[in-house]
């Protein structure tokens, strides 16, 4: 059995974490249940999450391989057993951060019997023969729900085959695949192995920079176990200050000089001759043995070789002085001139910042776009160095720092962002009382749900709340005139008018594999999108709380336009809402992307809303901690930003747009715009 393991581009994405745990048995004990191997993705990471994948796999892995261990089927159910109680006592006490975010595979192998479970999107694949085959969809997963938590549910057994491969793929590497159609060119390449695995991906090499994410390939062969194989494939880097490259002028200098190695004089002692006295019979009395002078010679002998080791000693030990100092002092002259280079870098800045404060006095939108340009060219030019500042003299640091803050200062302002450090909080739910994860208004009160439990959950501008009992669950919820349409997937629409519910309507499904991720409304017809099939599905309005046959609104040459996105909302025009763009389409046609070139750079943006009366595209981005406000030309008209929004999650925005609620973790916050 061969395993490999390939990370694609690790640091492309600062709130994703991903990570693979791999275990083989290392005693007797272990050797029952067999190999454990684990794959973890954490999406909308925070900085407190960072060793979040760890500790979960950690707590996994010390109870699969417990010497009361009986079988690995048994083993692995009692590893998820834990995994979920420690899931629910993270949201017991406050942390629900991860809630939507987790996807994690868990597999174990015993000879040729394979067990695992997973939550969220991998996808695992069995390849045998010309075959592929999707086996993790025989997993039913139930959804999750919070109270009790119970994330893992069901552990799926087979057994396996010589030369079966088994290939585990994240959401984006898999999305990847499937569109460059790599999973047919494995099938293609049979009989598989770990060098053709490589050469497809070379093949997609440019392409692999920009996906983030991680695949795990398992080979069940005879071979004997080898340890396993990671690669990284990684954006390339940034040159930065390094100890490495400080002392590589010293290596260089030695290599040139060809220093003669330090030899030390050659030590030869010679052996004594002892000779031994014949000694008479037997008289006692009579008995001498030149004890003494043996002794005394080899004593002699013994002090000089000491010697001579103590001043092979001391030379090595002076010749190391000279080695150290030496690299000292180069090292010194190299940081000093890495010091003056990074000060005339900073003068250079310094002067173009200046420069942009000059054209910021002329306050045209011309010469306002010019300034905006030269602040960004100076952030980017002063983040390499902002990354080193710990490192240089503290004088030094506060220049960096100063300047940093002059920029930033600059760049909020002329992008209009909008720091504040306590925001309003209308309401906070109460632990183990209501996870929520959506949000909507209805012109009087907000509505919260979640695609995990039943119920809704009501607050009123009076921050006051109360529960609305129903045994419905709700994936996508809009507001259509005076009341709430909700969706529950995979095609349910339910009316919520004056709290009370209508009888479900059961849409048409569109096609077998859809699954639709957001919803929107316009004169009563209703839109999906599907950013899995990159498809917009319209249904017309009939009347009477009934619609249509679905319709393939999207003309099929702009089909892939749509892939990978977020969000839709539409005015009479339909707005896209990718990760970082934002694309307009009209009549089922590509129009525009609006260049969304403002401070800072859109990341992960994940929910866009507007209606025909409102002049503005309203648009999250939990990564920024902001809800960002542009109008429809794509220009900023504010953004607000907060260190409390840490778990930004869903937003709803009242009927004129001024006031925005932003519903982050457990909190409700209000905006007055």
């Amino acid at each position: 059995m061969q395993i490999f393991e390939f990370y694609f581009n690790p640091k492309l994405k600062s709130d994703l974490i991903f990570d693979s745990f791999c275990y083989e048995p290392e005693n007797i004990y272990e050797k029952r249940v067999g190999s454990l191997y684990m794959l973890g993705v954490l999406k909308n990471a925070l900085p407190q999450n960072a060793h979040f994948l760890d500790k979960l796999s950690g707590l996994i892995k010390d109870r699969y391989y417990d010497p009361t261990a009986r079988s690995p089927e048994k083993s692995l159910k009692e590893s998820l057993k834990r995994a979920n109680e420690f899931l629910e006592d993270l949201t017991k006490k406050g942390d629900v951060s991860w809630l939507g975010n987790l996807s994690f595979v868990a597999l174990s192998l015993k000879k040729f019997e394979l067990n695992f479970s997973k939550v969220g999107d991998f996808k695992i694949f069995l390849l045998r023969g010309k075959r592929i085959t999707d086996i993790d969809e025989k997993v039913k997963f139930a959804e999750i729900e919070p109270y009790p938590l119970k994330i893992f549910l069901n552990v799926v057994s087979g057994k396996l085959a010589e030369d079966d491969v088994i290939l585990v793929l994240s959401k984006e590497i898999f999305d990847f695949f499937q569109k460059e159609d790599i999973l047919n060119q494995i099938i293609k390449a049979f009989p598989f192995n770990e060098k053709k695995f490589r050469e497809i991906l070379n093949a997609k090499e440019e392409r692999f920079r920009q996906l983030s994410g991680i695949c795990l390939l398992i080979l069940l062969t005879k071979e004997k176990l080898a340890p396993r194989k990671e690669t990284i494939l990684t954006k390339p880097k940034v040159k930065e200050f390094s100890l490495k490259e400080a002392f590589a002028p010293l290596v260089a200098f030695l290599k040139r000089k060809k220093l003669p190695l330090l030899k030390m004089p050659e030590i030869k002692i010679k052996k004594p001759e002892i000779k031994f006295l014949k000694l008479p019979k037997l008289r006692f009395p009579k008995l001498t043995i030149p004890k003494i002078a043996i002794f005394s010679r080899l004593e002699g002998l013994r002090e000089k070789f000491r010697s001579l080791i103590r001043k092979k000693n001391t030379i090595l030990i002076l010749s190391l002085i000279f080695l150290l100092l030496f690299g000292f002092l180069i090292f010194q002259r190299e940081a000093k001139r890495q010091l003056k280079e990074y000060q005339i870098t900073l003068s250079q800045i310094q002067e173009k910042v200046e420069t942009a404060e000059s054209f910021l006095i002329l306050k045209s939108p011309q010469s306002l776009k010019e300034a905006n340009f030269l602040f960004e060219e100076s952030w980017e030019e002063l983040l390499p160095i902002i990354k080193i500042a710990s490192s240089l003299p503290k004088d030094f640091q506060g220049e960096i720092f100063s300047l940093k803050e002059e920029i930033l200062e600059n760049l909020y302002q002329l992008n209009k962002l909008e720091k504040i450090s306590e925001p309003e909080l209308l309401f906070e739910f109460k632990l183990g009382e209501f996870v929520p994860q959506k949000m909507i208004f209805d012109g009087k009160n907000l509505y919260f749900f979640t695609s995990h439990a039943q119920n809704l959950f009501k607050v009123t501008r009076e921050s006051s709340g109360q529960p609305i009992e129903t045994s419905q669950k709700f994936d996508l919820a809009v507001l259509a005139d005076s009341e709430i349409l909700f969706f529950s997937k995979p095609n349910n629409i339910i009316s919520f008018k004056e709290e009370q519910f209508s009888e479900t309507f059961f849409l048409e499904t569109p096609y077998l594999d859809f699954d639709f991720n957001s919803f929107s409304i316009f004169k009563s017809n209703l839109y999906f999108l599907d950013k899995n099939r990159g498809q917009i599905v319209k249904y017309p309005y009939l009347g009477d709380l009934k619609w249509d046959f679905p319709k393939l609104w999207l003309i099929s040459d702009e089909t892939q336009k749509a892939i990978g996105a977020n969000s839709l909302t539409v005015d009479g025009s339909v707005w896209v809402l990718g990760k970082d763009s934002i694309d307009k389409y009209y009549g089922g046609t590509f129009q525009e992307s609006l260049s969304l070139d403002f401070f800072p750079y859109p990341e992960n943006l994940s929910k866009i809303f507007t209606s025909s009366p409102l002049p503005y595209l309203y648009i999250l981005e939990p990564t920024e901690q902001r809800i960002i406000i542009l109008n429809k030309s794509g220009e900023v008209i504010q953004q607000f930003q907060s260190e409390k929004f840490d778990n930004l999650l869903d937003f709803a925005v009242s009927k004129d747009g001024k006031t925005i609620w932003l519903l982050s973790g457990l909190k409700v916050y209000q905006i007055e715009f």
